[in-house]
């Protein structure tokens, strides 16, 4: 009966060997808390100066998109007039092309090993787009705040790509050169748009 059970199971456990056991258990346990309470900490040949730098530019991006991003769906919800139709669906186009930027951003923070935004609280303390929470607002006056606003972001996005190059950060400096693309694209269509006379 025995050498079926040491078969089986091998063989009981000796003192030695429990403790050998719960001196690996412990060991892992310590091991698990130490990574669970250890900051977050993404491997990058860059050195801490240059990660804090693009991490910083970066994060003022990301929280300038978010802004854009909700007052351009604002005024997609609140466009009215005889242009409606056009305008609510170019805001509503452009509104999916910034939000589709949010997370490509803050991936590329984290990919350098930094830290991004965490919440709306965080975006409202670092943003430099102005909230428009006027009830109401002229829908060309909404058009032209929007061309401005679009205009200013790829202004900023050329500053951050400053910070990439003084770094040698190719790949961020490299995404950051499509954003100012499709970002001078929706400056041009809604200054062309704002032209538009009834």
């Amino acid at each position: 009966m025995e050498s079926t059970w040491r078969r089986v199971f091998g063989s009981p456990a000796t003192g030695a060997s429990q403790e050998i056991m719960s001196k690996s258990n412990s060991k892992k346990r310590s091991d698990l808390v130490q990574r669970r309470d250890a900051p977050l900490a993404t491997p990058t040949d860059l050195t801490r100066s240059a990660t804090k730098d693009i991490a910083g530019a970066m994060n003022a991006i990301l929280a300038d998109v978010f802004a854009l991003y909700l007052k351009t769906k604002n005024f997609h919800w609140h466009m009215s007039g005889p242009h409606f139709r056009d305008y609510h669906l170019l805001l509503d186009e452009q509104a999916d092309q910034l939000f589709a930027m949010t997370d490509p951003v803050a991936e590329r923070i984290r990919k350098v090993g930094g830290l991004t935004l965490r919440s709306i609280g965080h975006i409202s303390r670092i943003q430099r787009v102005l909230d428009n929470d006027a009830e109401y607002v002229e829908p060309l006056d909404m058009v032209a705040e929007l061309a401005d606003d679009n205009k200013t972001l790829a202004a900023r996005l050329r500053e951050a790509h400053n910070v990439c190059d003084e770094h040698r950060d190719v790949a961020t400096a490299s995404l950051i050169e499509v954003w100012i693309d499709e970002t001078e694209r929706r400056t041009w269509f809604l200054y062309e748009t704002s032209r538009r006379r009834n």
